[in-house]
């Protein structure tokens, strides 16, 4: 049987081995989440107010360009450097997935930048989703869900990816003299994807409600987040049934609180953190007992924590997930002995052609996801012959460019599978013909891809 911090490891983290003295019990999980951010200290990143000279000067270069094709060097130039940032962002945090004692705040940054998620709209953007999580995600993630929705709804990465830059109140002045309208994108994600959920209790009319009242938002890479009154639909806007009125961005904010603190969003959320944690058919206590603290404490999230780690189904000894592939890539990396400063000295060519690109080809480009709904959550989606077959080829082939000497497979197994050891996979490691051999062995067998 599965034990406890095998599970705690596995299941909430980034995997085995843990150092000594790990948080592994619920009480020790929590009083880490309440801690000081560490790894935040340990591996900075940087937010949109530092990325942005980098992004405005890779797009100033590229218009420079379309006038004139002499200026292609420091259209280059100006590329790499945000290409660069953004690599460095990355490699900062997959150092945290390695360097953090337990692994479970940065797997709930990586939970909560996929339910928000973002991407670049072109390569000088690069560096906006790392900059989305630095400012948006990271500085909540322990707070009030309320508090992230209003920080990622206003972000510049989010206005930007949905669209909300090019929508405009029909009603404005901007609007009636030019002759621009609604883009609905911001207002249906906040809704069925961020907060309330498919199916809950709201309809195309609180949509266009809402994009009306989101109206004036705006960014670019010159100023980072502004409000714009001239674009702004005049008057009041009524969402769900609430009536927001007033200039600026305050009513905007007390919507989304409002929407934050609604059932509907409780049990959207409640569900996410159970499916992705424990089960893609979670347990229906569970999510009851989640979507309860939810409620109870206006959006706490670490009650919301507090109550998953103390459910017994969260501790259900059977491992019910498939890891994704930038889970499985960071848990060899940890089995392997790599540490965070090893994996920010790589150079960015190795660094992409070890880790991120495997990645694309085993289902899952690297901070480019299919849509605004993220990274789908199902095992199907991730264990298909084209995504096994290339994560068999990284086992096989990468460990032994990025450690030496290899370890022993069967001590390298028990060391990385802790109590989910698989007595089969453990005669197969045994009599691999190389340890090579054996350590792909381990890292492509079931046991090692289920979390």
């Amino acid at each position: 049987m599965i034990d406890q911090p095998t599970l705690a490891a596995i299941r909430f983290g980034y995997g085995l081995p843990l150092p000594k003295g790990a948080p592994v019990t619920p009480d020790a999980m929590l009083a880490a989440l309440r801690a000081p951010d560490a790894m935040m200290q340990l591996h900075p990143t940087v937010g949109v107010d530092e990325a942005r000279p980098l992004i405005a000067a890779a797009q100033e270069a590229r218009r420079a360009l379309r006038k004139d094709e002499s200026l292609r060097l420091p259209y280059r130039t100006a590329m790499r450097a945000a290409a660069a940032l953004d690599d460095a962002q990355t490699r900062a945090g997959f150092a945290r997935a390695l360097d953090a004692p337990d692994g479970f705040r940065e797997r709930l940054c990586a939970f909560w930048a996929d339910h928000f998620t973002t991407r670049a709209r072109s390569a000088a953007e690069r560096p906006l989703p790392g900059a989305f999580v630095h400012d948006a995600i990271r500085p909540h993630v322990t707070g009030r869900f309320g508090d992230m929705l209003v920080a990622a709804t206003l972000h510049p990465a989010m206005l930007a990816y949905l669209d909300q830059t090019a929508s405009v109140g029909p009603g404005s002045a901007f609007g009636v003299r030019r002759g621009r309208g609604l883009n609905e994108n911001l207002a249906r994600e906040v809704m069925e994807l961020h907060s309330l959920g498919v199916g809950a209790a709201y309809d195309q009319g609180d949509v266009r409600q809402m994009a009306l009242l989101l109206t004036g938002l705006d960014a670019n890479a010159a100023d980072g987040f502004v409000f714009r009154p001239d674009r702004a639909e005049p008057g009041a806007e009524v969402v769900l049934g609430r009536t927001y009125g007033g200039a600026g961005v305050a009513p905007i904010e007390a919507a989304l609180r409002d929407i934050a603190l609604r059932d509907d969003t409780a049990k959207h959320i409640a569900r996410k953190l159970a499916v992705h944690f424990v089960s893609d058919a979670p347990d229906a206590g569970l999510v009851a007992a989640l979507t309860a603290a939810y409620l109870d404490t206006g959006g706490d999230l670490l009650a919301v924590y507090a109550a998953l780690l103390a459910h017994p189904a969260a501790w259900e000894p059977r491992l019910m997930k498939a890891r994704q592939p930038v889970d499985f890539i960071l848990a060899a990396l940890r089995a392997l002995g790599m540490t965070g400063a090893e994996v920010r000295r790589m150079a960015q060519g190795p660094a992409a052609r070890l880790l991120t690109r495997p990645m694309a080809l085993m289902g899952q480009d690297w901070q480019t996801p299919p849509g605004p709904d993220g990274w789908a959550e199902a095992a199907e989606a991730w264990i298909t012959p084209q995504g096994m077959a290339a994560r068999i080829t990284w086992a096989m082939e990468v460990p032994g460019r990025l450690v030496v000497p290899m370890p022993d497979p069967v001590d390298f197994m028990r060391r990385c599978l802790g109590g989910a050891v698989d007595e089969r996979l453990e005669w197969a490691a045994a009599r691999a013909e190389t340890t090579r051999e054996g350590v792909g062995l381990v890292l492509s067998s079931p046991a090692f891809n289920r979390r």
